[in-house]
C-alpha cells in the first residue's frame, strides 16, 4: 500500500461515526495510535496507515464488518473536507466532477501521480464512473465508503438518475447483503474496475447544478490551492516534520520519536530518510527555531522572551545564544524601536 496522507477531518468523521456506535473513542485512539488533538485542525494530515488502522479497529469495536458502507452512507463528504464543499458549490455537474478530481489529495493522498483518481467512460449502456485507485484490494474498505458516499449523497441531492450496475475488484464478503441494500443495484465482485454505471441522459454533465453564489466557489477554490501547495510541499520527510513541529514547538516537546510515532514511522526510518535529504533532525529543529524568531521578532508583535518561549526555549537566555549563534547579533537589536513589552 502506497504511503500517503488522509485529511484530519475525514479522520475525525470516521472516529466520531464509529464513537456514536458503540467504539470507545479512547480506544480507537489507542489502536490506531492517532493523537485526537491532531484532529482538532480539519486540515491537518494524518499517516494514512493510521486512517487503515483507524477503519479496522473501528470495525472490530462497532462489532460492524460493514462500517466502511455505512460510514459512506450516512457522512456527506461536505462534512469532512473542503473538497466536499467546493463539489456543492460547482455550476455544473462537469465542473464539480473537474474539481473533485483537481483537489482529492486534499481529502486522501494515494499513489495516483499521473492520474485522475475517477474518470468518465461512455458506453452504449451509460456512463461508467471508475475509480482509478491502484492496488484498491490492500484497502477495500476506502472503495466502500467512496462509492456508498457517492450514490447516497447523490439520492439526498434529489439527483435525477440511477445506478444501474456497480463492480468491485475484490471479492464477495459476508455482509454482500447490505451492498444491495445501499446501491439498490446488481453488484459484482472480483471486476476488473472499480466502477459503478450511471443511467444519465445527454445533458446531465451541463445541467445547472448549485443554486450558491459564484463567489463561494472562488472563495473555496483558493483556499483549496493554498492547501494543495501546502501538501505539495510536504512531499520530503523535511517538509513534514517541519509542519508536525510548527504547532507543538513551544511546547518543547519535540522528540524524535514523538516525531516519528505521529509520521507513521520508526526513529531509526525518520533519521534515515531525513539523512537522505542531506539534513538532520537537530538541523530541521534549528532552522525552523531560527526562521520563525526572524518573523516573530521582525513583526515587532512579541516581545523578546514571548519569541523564545514561541520557539520552544525555557529560558530566555538561551535563546538569546541561540538567536547570536544564528544571527551574530542579539534578539533585541531585531525589535528596535522598542515599544515597551521587553
Amino acid at each position: 500500500m502506497a504511503e500517503g496522507t488522509v485529511a484530519a477531518g475525514v479522520v475525525r468523521g470516521l472516529m466520531t461515526f464509529a464513537a456514536s456506535n458503540g467504539a470507545s473513542e479512547r480506544a480507537l485512539a489507542e489502536r490506531s495510535e492517532i493523537d485526537p488533538e491532531d484532529l482538532e485542525d480539519q486540515d491537518n494530515r494524518i499517516p494514512f496507515p493510521k486512517y487503515v488502522a483507524l477503519m479496522r479497529a473501528a470495525k472490530e469495536l462497532c462489532n460492524d464488518p460493514a462500517l466502511a458502507l455505512h460510514f459512506g452512507e450516512a457522512i456527506d463528504l461536505s462534512e469532512l473536507s473542503i473538497v466536499g464543499l467546493i463539489g456543492g458549490a460547482s455550476e455544473t455537474r462537469k465542473e464539480a466532477f473537474a474539481q473533485v478530481n483537481r483537489y482529492h489529495r486534499l481529502v486522501i493522498e494515494i499513489d495516483l501521480a499521473t492520474i485522475d483518481r475517477f474518470a468518465l467512460a461512455h458506453g452504449k449502456d451509460g456512463l461508467w464512473m471508475v475509480d482509478n485507485r491502484r492496488n484498491p484490494n490492500a484497502f477495500p474498505e476506502l472503495t466502500e465508503s467512496t462509492f456508498a458516499r457517492m450514490v447516497a449523497g447523490g439520492r439526498r441531492l434529489g439527483e435525477a438518475y440511477a445506478v444501474k450496475a456497480i463492480h468491485f475488484t475484490h471479492a464477495a464478503p459476508d455482509y454482500r447483503a447490505e451492498y444491495d441494500r445501499i446501491f439498490q443495484a446488481p453488484v459484482t465482485f472480483e471486476s476488473d474496475k472499480n466502477a459503478f454505471l450511471i443511467d444519465v441522459d445527454d445533458g446531465w454533465m451541463t445541467r445547472k447544478l448549485s443554486p450558491q453564489p459564484r463567489y463561494v466557489f472562488g472563495v473555496l477554490s483558493r483556499h483549496a490551492d493554498e492547501l494543495l501547495k501546502s501538501l505539495e510541499s510536504s512531499k520530503t520527510t523535511r517538509g513534514r516534520v517541519e509542519s508536525l513541529l510548527m504547532p507543538i514547538l513551544h511546547t518543547g516537546d519535540v522528540t524524535k520519536d514523538k516525531l516519528a510515532a505521529k509520521l507513521g514511522m520508526s526513529r531509526d526510518v525518520l533519521l534515515r530518510r531525513l539523512k537522505a535529504e542531506g539534513t538532520t533532525f537537530e538541523k530541521v529543529l534549528d532552522e525552523l527555531r531560527h526562521k520563525l524568531a526572524l518573523h516573530y521578532l521582525t513583526g515587532k508583535k512579541v516581545s523578546v522572551n514571548e519569541t523564545a518561549y514561541l520557539v520552544g526555549f525555557s529560558d530566555p537566555a538561551a535563546f538569546s545564544r541561540a538567536f547570536k549563534r544564528w544571527t551574530g547579533a542579539s534578539p533585541r537589536t531585531m525589535r528596535a524601536p522598542k515599544v515597551g513589552r521587553d
